[in-house]
């Protein structure tokens, strides 16, 4: 009785630790196939750390000799907490609005709103989810709350909100002392199709720069894209697309966005970067790691295996730092002829 007593307990033992094994790899999976589509996943544990934090980008912010505030920026009863940094320059700066991905206000965004900055220009990224906190916070207090939240919450953002938030930004920068009174703007994955969205709500805007995201559509939701020619007919200013190789998704709207640009005679101008993937201004950051050789074990057909998934990790992260690299060279070279 007693040996059945242990086996028992033996074999209950090796039934938990397998469902919390299976549990753990499932989140695993998860996470990858969220962070591989750069789309947003956000759980207070994985996403936070991976998508919305960046060590190195804050350790980056800290080194900057560039002037950084936080700024809250009125949209009727809305305050839109905006991160702002000044360029040392001795003449007054044209200005450029960022408009983060998916994930948020990030590390990151706030590392290439510096970057911009750096550049010459005063950079502002505003938190588009200002205020849609349970506790009226906004990106890192709805990250907290749970998995997808921040996807969640910036999928429910009303178009209209996100345009007043956007032109309340656009006042507030023009009209510092600083500025030269001119605004341009860009934004990554979902902030790649606000700026689209946004040139169609501000025809004053001196250039839009839309990283892998879609044109305004028209088409309801679960069929063919359809340009939205009548949105696209209020755009003022030149539009510049930066798009991946290997973003089918995206690409797949570039021809007909083309195709609408010209019968409406509004400058667009498309740039596919060979061999990237979607996110490349985010994968191709030179802080990223160069992907590891993998160690030979002995066994011919798992080495040949590791070694093909290596090249072909190899091949991506050099396609994505040459696109980031060619991107940020012609980010910089239309910006220096606003």
């Amino acid at each position: 009785m007693k040996t059945q007593r242990v086996e028992l307990r033996r074999l209950f033992t090796m039934i938990v630790l397998g469902i919390i094994a299976i549990l753990y790899l499932c989140a695993g999976v998860v996470a990858q196939d969220m962070g591989a589509h750069h789309y947003p996943s956000v759980s207070a544990a994985m996403d936070a750390d991976t998508e919305t934090i960046q060590d190195w980008a804050k350790q980056q912010l800290a080194k900057s000799p560039r002037h950084h505030e936080w700024v809250k920026i009125k949209n009727g009863n809305r305050e839109v907490n905006s991160f702002v940094v000044y360029p040392e320059v001795s003449k007054k700066a044209t200005a450029v609005i960022v408009i983060h991905e998916i994930f948020g206000m990030s590390d990151w965004v706030q590392q290439l709103t510096d970057e911009l900055a750096d550049a010459g220009y005063i950079a502002i990224a505003p938190d588009l989810l200002s205020g849609m906190g349970p506790n009226g916070g906004g990106t890192a207090e709805i990250a907290a709350t749970g998995n997808n939240a921040v996807g969640q919450a910036i999928r429910a953002l009303p178009p209209d909100q996100i345009a007043g938030d956007l032109n309340a930004v656009a006042e507030y920068i023009a009209k510092l002392p600083a500025a030269n009174g001119k605004v341009a703007v860009g934004g990554f994955c979902w902030g790649g199709s606000t700026t689209f969205f946004f040139a169609t709500r501000r025809p004053s805007l001196k250039a839009a720069f839309v990283f892998y995201g879609s044109a305004p559509s028209s088409n309801p939701q679960g069929q063919p894209y359809t340009v939205d020619k009548a949105a696209l007919e209020k755009i003022g200013a030149p539009v510049y697309g930066f798009y991946a190789e290997n973003d089918m998704r995206i690409d797949a709207t570039v021809p007909p966005t083309t195709d609408a640009m010209k019968e409406l005679k509004k400058p667009y101008d498309p740039v596919t970067y060979a061999g990237a993937g979607h996110g490349f201004m985010r994968a191709g950051e030179p802080n990223n790691p160069q992907p590891a050789a993998p160690v030979v074990k002995g066994d011919e057909a798992a080495d040949k295996k590791a070694a093909d998934d290596y090249q072909k990790a190899l091949t991506a992260y050099k396609a994505n730092r040459k696109a980031r690299d060619d991107a940020w060279t012609r980010l910089k070279a239309i910006l220096a002829k606003i």
